[in-house]
């Protein structure tokens, strides 16, 4: 991304059992050695605790515990455990979580192509991926950009290029500019008909994503880095956002996840939700974007609530389930199977585990 180049994924999984034996699974983001650190302050608060009542054990945490820190892996932590929950409880009613947590309203969600990556040396590595983004067919793309407004436009013109005029493109700059770059950036970009322009300054710069709303000739999004309906709520209060792109292994799971879609509702302000680490945290955002209402909207929807899908390699998302979720013509399928309709492949797991 523009900040720095990545050589590596870090996530937690998250294996919550019931009494009866019934486990589920989530995922947490960051690096395993903190999740675990966290694990025996907050297995006192679960380790005898209905499954169902799990989400007043979590309000307990925040309320007790805010000294750690809401913004850090407190958080991430809950994220995971509550994903379990919700898959645990799930395969105990025999429910796919999208009915425990609102109904489903459609059968797929349509996902948008997450790529076009800075790397080593993306003046020889761009054109490629964008052209096998274009081979795939995939109608919406989401490209990096970010180091510098020149940059930016000289990317873009080439995604538009290959893509064609009906494809389309959302850029992402991961908050690497300042007020004054973005509107610089965001000017140069307009004329390529641009979906958003995602994280284009530092998610504490609330101010300045209330002057850029206002100005930007095209839609804002953030929220990746954003932590609990509260931090959504500073956000969608200003109206300083087009877009909240809540990650639901680090906002906090379904549980906040859920309180987020309805202070973006309430605002009428669209949803999007981030994925960026295992089979099970896209899974999880799969049935989150599926029991979304689909309000304003009602028969006609001019652009649907799209999961990010990322095309780098990640055989943390294919290569440890069973089943993952394959896209197919921009959609995945919603599973109907208890639970997150998802079985992990422990072997697979157990060639990434960090000990």
């Amino acid at each position: 991304m523009s900040k720095s180049l990545a050589t590596a994924r870090a996530t937690t999984l998250v294996r919550l059992k019931l009494a009866n034996g019934i486990e589920g699974v989530g995922e947490c983001w960051g690096m395993p050695q903190v999740n675990i650190a966290m694990l025996p302050l907050l297995k006192s608060y679960l380790v005898g605790t209905n499954v169902h009542d799990i989400e007043h054990a979590f309000a307990s945490m925040l309320a007790r515990h805010y000294h750690f820190g809401v913004q850090g892996p407190m958080t991430w932590s809950i994220s995971g455990i509550d994903m379990a929950a919700k898959d645990a409880a799930g395969k105990l009613l025999g429910l796919p979580v999208h009915r425990l947590i609102g109904g489903k309203q459609s059968a797929t969600v349509q996902i948008y192509a997450s790529g076009g990556y800075l790397t080593e040396n993306s003046a020889r590595d761009f054109e490629p991926q964008i052209e096998a983004m274009a081979k795939a067919g995939h109608r919406a793309v989401k490209i990096k950009i970010g180091v510098s407004p020149d940059n930016d436009e000289d990317r873009v013109s080439i995604a538009r290029r290959i893509l064609g005029p009906d494809v389309e493109i959302m850029v992402d700059i991961n908050s690497n500019y300042t007020l004054d770059l973005a509107r610089e950036s965001i000017t140069r970009l307009a004329p390529y008909k641009i979906g958003w322009v995602e994280e284009p300054l530092a998610p504490q710069d609330l101010a300045g994503y209330e002057l850029l709303q206002r100005w930007s000739p095209v839609p804002i999004a953030t929220g990746e880095a954003l932590y609990t309906a509260f931090d959504f709520k500073r956000l969608i209060d200003r109206r300083a956002v087009d877009v909240v792109q809540p990650d639901l292994s680090l906002c906090g799971g379904f549980w906040q996840g859920k309180q987020i879609a309805q202070l973006a509702s309430m605002e009428h302000i669209r949803l999007s939700p981030h994925v960026w680490g295992t089979g099970v945290g896209l899974a999880a955002a799969v049935h989150f974007v599926a029991s979304l209402p689909v309000y304003p909207h009602a028969s006609n929807i001019p652009r649907p609530t799209l999961v990010e899908y990322d095309l780098g390699d990640n055989p943390l998302r294919d290569a440890i389930l069973v089943n993952p979720l394959g896209q197919s013509g921009g959609a995945i399928v919603v599973p109907d199977e208890p639970g997150l309709g998802i079985t992990i492949d422990w072997n697979a797991v157990e060639r990434h585990v960090v000990r």
